[in-house]
């Protein structure tokens, strides 16, 4: 057999298999920029709707159960009571436009330059919101009658002093007879009991606390002499000490003060107008929730 000299170079096509034709045509591909730029586009779109499915339907807003418990607690934690029904939906339909104004404030790029702190773009689109808003005018005979029909606002309430005798028995008509026919110094009880004493204490407070019969009851009451009254709670054994009657406000002493509360209750609509009507682009779900 004769040898090839021993410098002379083998040709490539006998030095190695060629490359099929189809791994030739992707390096090809792998080199065309539309290509990178297809790929990259399928990618983004694909992370997008990735993000949107996390997000939720932006359009829908949910009064969650804990959103309804979270209202409950803050009631409860100001107030000292359980929120009524009414006081709830108050919550609730002011939760949802906070959230209308959060999503208005995203739309609009107000978190930008911002910690995305939920508070701060509330704050901003509310801003803005009222920015748009003109207050009208109003006469003074117009802001007399918005006094006049929120008089009872003005006034100095009547105020009350009573004590009540806390008793460790069941709290029924039977069993505190005796006891209050003891303390009014008609005989005598085992009942233990403690005193709990309430001074100066406004008539809206006790409405508040222990019901409209309650309260009335009590202003008819007998000063120094013990009763058993119902209360939204229950009968409770309470003294009249002392009935201060209220005090009506004059509108010319107060007018500048009215005007102030006014304007402020006059914006607060316009603002809860113009946030409900942005509202009306979202669709609300949950119990107690604003149409």
């Amino acid at each position: 057999m004769k040898m090839p000299p021993e410098n002379t170079a083998i040709p490539a096509a006998q030095a190695m298999p060629q490359a099929p034709a189809s791994r030739l045509a992707w390096r090809h591909l792998a080199r065309e920029p539309l290509l990178h730029f297809l790929l990259l586009g399928a990618l983004i779109f694909g992370a997008d709707r990735l993000i949107a499915a996390q997000r939720g339907d932006q359009q829908t807003i949910v009064v969650s159960a804990d959103v309804r418990k979270e209202s409950t607690e803050t009631f409860k934690s100001g107030m000292k009571r359980d929120p009524s029904p009414a006081d709830l939906k108050i919550l609730v339909d002011r939760w949802v436009d906070n959230e209308v104004l959060y999503r208005e404030g995203l739309a609009l790029g107000l978190d930008r330059g911002d910690s995305s702190i939920r508070e701060r773009v509330i704050f901003k689109a509310l801003s803005l919101t009222q920015s748009g808003l003109n207050l009208p005018k109003i006469e003074r005979d117009g802001l007399r009658q918005w006094f006049e029909a929120r008089h009872a606002r003005y006034d100095a309430p009547a105020r009350v002093d009573f004590m009540e005798a806390v008793v460790s028995i069941e709290r029924s008509a039977e069993s505190l007879k005796p006891f209050v026919e003891a303390l009014n110094g008609r005989g005598k009880s085992e009942v233990e009991s403690s005193l709990r004493v309430f001074k100066d204490r406004p008539r809206g407070n006790l409405v508040q606390g222990y019901g409209e019969a309650f309260t009335a009851a009590l202003e008819q009451a007998t000063p120094g002499e013990w009763q058993a009254l119902a209360s939204a709670d229950g009968l409770r054994v309470v003294r009249l000490v002392q009935l201060t009657p209220g005090v009506p406000a004059r509108f010319e002493a107060i007018e500048e003060a009215v005007y102030r509360d006014w304007k402020d209750d006059t914006m607060a609509e316009l603002t809860t107008r113009a946030v409900r009507e942005m509202g009306k682009k979202f669709k609300v779900l949950g119990q107690g929730a604003v149409k």
